[in-house]
């Protein structure tokens, strides 16, 4: 997909200056001759314009009147500033009300082109989250996602839903399991309840009473009967998470009862019919608990029909955007801070970030991070440690790629990074790098030298 840049200018000279020169770098160009014009583009287009270059005085509608529309209709979208000397207040004011940068005619191209770079590039992760929010399909039971991953398990849960056989969903702890097993049981248009069970919560010698029932009279304290968890879900769908943990005594009268669509209530004498779709989850490898003896292998293929693997978020990154938004939003009213919003920085490291602990992980930084805002925006600073710095590093990696940055130019933006977490504290910064502090300081006098030929 190409990069599309809006040119609002008045000026044709400028207009075609800015087109050539942008052009020429790759980016794809979409011109207007005022304000009024850009604003009818920016309607009629349904795709991303990912960036604005506007200048202040035109006819018509004037530029800080299409900042103020952009930042209502496409608040991802940045917007450089072009203006003569005369304009540079009004600019000023543009920048402090939304606008990225503004540049002061007459300008160098390379200037223009830094800006332009570093505009695209900090505002990448929000322009990702504006896209994949207008394509995200409608997904059952609050899966959040718009993914090619998450688009091949919606296909999955639609298949699993069609048919009333039994399915594993495997996958790491946290990618939202019982939120699959739960769209399967809503979408299956099945009459009775989703009933969800963690067998490792359950003690051992409990399960089979808990699973099945039991009588009055089947053991000490039970003073009447009880109905048992795959019965509660007669008609519905019985969710067994951790299914691994099932003791290996109670395989085989789970297995039966599969087998034969009857339980038998601990210490009754009949059996009775029962119609129950089971779901069962694990983040284990059953294949190697089978060969090892913990699962028994003629159960395990009972279970194993339909299988659904779920992805880890560090393959689903794209989605990440959309998750930080419903935590945020969700956290947000819980905490009365309605209207709260994730900087671009904050969210580059959470895109950037490997979430070991998935989703489950993500809300929990999330949570974090509302708890710990107290302006209308969450900050880098907001972020656990562990996320920021990672994540930072990540993201670091991450622009100097889409950048094609030079191998200097790499060591350059990671020394300063470091430099920055020390608190400008050089004899910190050298010894994370493993530097030498005299070549340390000789690469800083370096770096400062490049700033000022470039100023």
């Amino acid at each position: 997909m190409n990069t599309r840049i809006l040119i609002a200018e008045d000026n044709a000279a400028m207009r075609e200056l800015l087109q050539e020169v942008l052009e020429d770098a790759g980016l794809e160009i979409i011109v207007a001759e005022d304000g009024q014009q850009a604003m009818t583009v920016l309607d009629r287009t349904a795709e991303m314009i990912d960036l604005v270059i506007t200048d202040v005085r035109m006819p018509g509608l004037k530029g800080d009147d299409l900042l103020r529309a952009i930042r209502e209709q496409r608040p991802e979208t940045p917007v450089i500033v072009i203006t003569a000397f005369g304009s540079v207040e009004q600019a000023v004011e543009m920048v402090k009300t939304g606008a990225y940068q503004y540049l002061t005619k007459p300008f160098a191209t390379s200037e223009l082109m830094h800006i332009v770079t570093e505009a695209l590039s900090r505002s990448a992760p929000q322009r990702e989250q504006a896209r994949l929010r207008r394509e995200i399909p409608t997904t059952p039971a609050r899966i959040i996602g718009a993914s090619r991953p998450i688009r091949a398990l919606f296909e999955q849960i639609g298949l699993a839903a069609r048919s009333h056989i039994n399915v594993m969903i495997t996958g790491e702890s946290g990618t939202g399991k019982e939120l699959v097993a739960r769209a399967i049981h809503e979408a299956s248009g099945r009459t009775g309840a989703f009933v969800p069970v963690n067998c490792a919560a359950i003690p051992a010698e409990l399960i089979e009473s808990e699973l099945f029932g039991h009588t009055g009279q089947a053991f000490t304290g039970a003073r009447q009967a009880r109905k048992g968890l795959m019965e509660t879900a007669e008609f519905g769908t019985l969710f067994l998470d951790e299914i691994g943990e099932l003791p290996l005594v109670m395989q085989p009268k789970l297995l039966r009862a599969l087998q034969d669509g009857m339980i038998r209530p601990v210490g009754a004498n009949l059996e009775k019919p029962l119609s129950v779709r089971i779901v069962v989850a694990t983040n284990r490898d059953l294949e190697k608990e089978v060969r090892e003896g913990r699962f028994r292998e003629d159960l395990y293929w009972r279970l194993n029909v339909i299988r659904l693997t779920l992805p880890p978020l560090r393959e689903r990154p794209f989605d990440i955007p959309l998750l930080v938004e419903h935590f945020v939003n969700r956290a947000a009213a819980i905490s009365g801070k309605p209207g709260l919003s994730v900087s671009a920085e904050a969210l580059a490291i959470l895109t950037a970030y490997s979430w070991p602990g998935n989703i489950r992980e993500l809300e929990n930084a999330i949570d974090r991070a509302v708890a710990y805002a107290s302006g209308a925006t969450i900050l880098p600073e907001h972020l656990p440690e562990r996320v920021r710095t990672n994540g930072e590093m990540a993201a670091l990696v991450a622009r100097s790629s889409e950048q094609n940055l030079t191998l200097r130019e790499v060591e350059r933006d990671y020394i300063l990074e470091i430099l920055r977490r020390t608190g400008g504290n050089k004899s910190k910064t050298a010894e994370i790098l493993d530097l030498d502090r005299k070549t340390l300081y000789r690469k800083l006098d370096e770096y400062r030298l490049e700033e000022a030929e470039r100023s």
